[in-house]
C-alpha cells in the first residue's frame, strides 16, 4: 500500500511535536514548576503527538471528530502549561537575532500595503465589549509608553528565530478601553486579505504581548507586518497577526485564517 505523502509530512509534525513536549516538560521539572506526576502525565501528551499527526493525514469522518474532542483537551492542557510556568521566553546567550533573514509571511498575492490615497490615514480601531472604544493612528501609538523585547518567534513548520520588537503592550490598550466583563476573548483583523486570528484573554494579556510598531531598532517594514502587528512568543506564528487594523473584544471566539483551514486555535508555544 502506497502512504501518501501528507501522511509522511504529518507523522514527521508529530515528532517534533513529541520533542518539544519533552524538552518543555524536562524544563519545567528542573524549575519545579510541575510535579514528578505531572511531568509523567507531560511525557504521555508527547508520546501521543506521532500518532495523532498520522491519524490527522488519513482525515475520516470519525476521525475528525475525535481529533476535536482531542483539540479541546490539548487546549485545556496548554492552557494548564501557560499557567504552571512564568511563560516569559528568553532568548539563550549568544543566540542573534535573524535581520533581514526573518521570514516574511503574507496572504495576499504580493506585499500588503496600505494606500493613504484609497483608504485615508491608517488607524487602530479597539472595540467590541469595551466601555471605551478607540481609535489610534501611527502617531497616538508612538507616543504611548513601549517596551523593546528580544525575543523568539515560533512557527508551526518547526523553526525558530530570534527577533527583537518594539511596541506597545498589548495590556495597556485594553486597559485604555476599559473591558467589559462578557470580553473573554479578542480578535485581531487585518488589511492583508482578511485574514484575522482570535485569542483568549490570558494570552492577550501576556506582558510580552506586543502591538509592534519596530523592528531591530526601525521602523516596521511593509514585509513585517507595518504599520503595526500583533506579536507574542506565546503564541504560533500563524496566530500573530500582520497588516493589524482592528481589536475586537468578544465573549467567545471567532476562529481564524488558518484556525477554520483545520490548524489548533489556542496555537500556544
Amino acid at each position: 500500500m502506497t502512504v501518501p505523502h501528507d501522511a509522511f509530512s504529518a507523522r514527521a509534525l508529530g515528532r517534533r511535536v513529541e520533542d518539544a513536549v519533552v524538552e518543555k516538560a524536562e524544563h519545567l521539572l528542573a524549575r519545579g514548576a510541575v510535579s514528578r506526576r505531572g511531568f509523567l502525565h507531560l511525557l504521555g501528551v508527547g508520546a501521543l503527538a506521532p500518532v495523532l499527526a498520522a491519524c490527522n493525514a488519513q482525515g475520516t469522518p470519525g476521525m475528525r471528530r475525535w481529533l476535536k474532542a482531542v483539540g479541546k483537551q490539548n487546549e485545556r492542557f496548554e492552557r494548564w502549561l501557560l499557567a504552571q510556568s512564568d511563560a516569559v521566553d528568553r532568548v539563550p546567550a549568544g543566540l542573534r537575532t535573524a535581520g533581514r533573514a526573518f521570514p516574511s509571511y503574507f496572504v495576499s498575492a504580493q506585499v500588503p500595503r496600505w494606500d493613504h490615497t484609497a483608504m485615508g490615514p491608517w488607524a487602530l480601531e479597539v472595540d467590541g465589549a469595551v466601555r471605551r472604544p478607540l481609535r489610534l493612528g501611527l502617531p497616538d501609538l508612538m507616543r504611548l509608553a513601549t517596551r523593546t523585547q528580544r525575543v523568539q518567534h515560533y512557527c508551526v513548520e518547526g523553526w525558530n528565530a530570534a527577533v527583537e520588537f518594539q511596541g506597545v503592550p498589548l495590556a495597556s490598550l485594553l486597559r485604555m478601553a476599559q473591558p467589559a466583563r462578557e470580553a473573554a476573548y479578542v480578535d485581531f483583523a487585518s488589511f492583508d486579505s482578511g485574514y484575522h486570528e482570535s485569542w483568549d484573554m490570558e494570552s492577550v494579556m501576556h506582558p510580552q504581548t506586543l502591538v509592534v510598531l519596530g523592528k531591530d531598532g526601525a521602523p516596521l517594514s511593509a514585509a513585517y507586518g507595518a504599520p503595526a502587528r500583533v506579536h507574542s512568543p506565546i503564541k504560533l506564528g500563524y496566530k500573530n497577526t500582520k497588516y493589524l487594523t482592528r481589536i475586537t473584544l468578544m465573549p467567545a471566539p471567532n476562529g481564524g485564517y488558518w484556525s477554520d483551514k483545520g490548524y489548533e486555535w489556542f496555537g500556544g508555544t
